[in-house]
């Protein structure tokens, strides 16, 4: 695929061309998230952002339910795509990554991330969300964003 600025505002958000997320978006310069997931992302008709994977037997943890550092993962992913608008398309990373576990999923389930900035407006940026699987919670996660301007 190659690079499309996209309302996302990042040079490298490529478009899914195929499949069950044929139309939404993801990051194509993380490789640990392109092989953890792959992940996705859209923006919703009331402005928000929405992320979201279908969970494989490669999520898993031993027991046959979908990994804790998956589920971190994810919500690592979610962070960003919540906070999109905030970013304005500047670099950014993680600072603090909170997550509650809260239901087990299993192989086959939607998970679905929702969230909001909680405080923005300038280059640290709070937001909190909640993953579900098949609608039901999976876990919460709070999170904190520093922007910087590339080198």
């Amino acid at each position: 695929m190659t690079e499309t600025k996209t309302e996302y505002g990042y040079g490298n958000a490529v478009p899914c061309d195929d499949g069950e997320f044929a139309g939404w978006y993801y990051w194509n310069h993380d490789p640990f998230e392109t092989q953890s997931g792959p992940f996705f992302m859209r923006r919703e008709e009331d402005g928000s952002y929405l992320s979201a994977f279908r969970a494989k037997d490669h999520h898993m943890n031993g027991a046959g339910f979908m990994h804790g550092g998956c589920l971190m993962t994810f919500a690592d992913f979610a962070l960003f795509a919540i906070a999109t608008d905030e970013l304005n398309g500047a670099a950014a990373v993680t600072m603090n990554l909170s997550t509650d576990f809260l239901g087990a999923a299993k192989p086959g389930a939607l998970m679905e991330a929702r969230g909001e900035v909680t405080r923005g407006g300038g280059k640290t940026i709070f937001v909190r969300g909640l993953i579900t699987a098949d609608g039901e919670p999976a876990s919460s996660f709070t999170g904190i964003i520093r922007s910087f301007k590339k080198s």
